[in-house]
């Protein structure tokens, strides 16, 4: 009987081990892609999450650029991405880029930013396994009529000369 319990006792702490070191080995990147109905260049209320968005995490190595690592994705109904990461990246400069809108009405790029930085290192002192870049976005091609008041509400409107 104590044979046996110390054999159970053996794999449950050995199974554990493996368990925490594939865990300790996994990140998730979750995202945001919207579309800006203003052309600001940043959400308002009136954003609203691209369904279908592509998505690229590119990391390269700091030191020389050589790609280390990549993987691509899509976005769900609500306009978020979930993209898993397998290994740790603290030499790396890692970041999520746009690749494509699936909305023809909402698919000009920021001219400020398409893409947005990411620490991928367990080595932050960050618990969670999660990490939460920027929301990226397109712009509509033209300012809906409601942005003037949208803007306003949120204090850019009027403009003072």
């Amino acid at each position: 009987m104590a044979k046996s319990f110390t054999i159970a006792a053996f794999v449950l702490c050995f199974s554990s081990l493996l368990i925490s070191a594939y865990a300790a080995d996994y990140l998730n990147v979750e995202g945001k892609v919207y579309c800006d109905p203003c052309r600001v260049e940043f959400q308002t209320k009136i954003s609203e999450g691209i369904p279908g968005a592509k998505v690229k995490l590119v990391c390269n190595n700091r030191d020389n650029g050589t790609e280390t690592y990549t993987v691509e994705g899509a976005t769900d109904s609500s306009g978020t991405y979930r993209l898993p990461v397998t290994g740790d990246h603290e030499d790396d400069i890692c970041e999520v880029r746009l690749v494509e809108s699936s909305r023809p009405d909402c698919n000009e790029p920021f001219r400020s930013i398409d893409s947005a930085r990411i620490l991928l290192t367990k080595n932050v002192g960050v618990v969670d396994k999660t990490r939460y870049p920027s929301a990226l976005g397109y712009m509509k091609k033209e300012a809906q009529p409601e942005c003037a008041d949208v803007l306003k509400e949120m204090g850019f409107l009027p403009l003072e000369v």
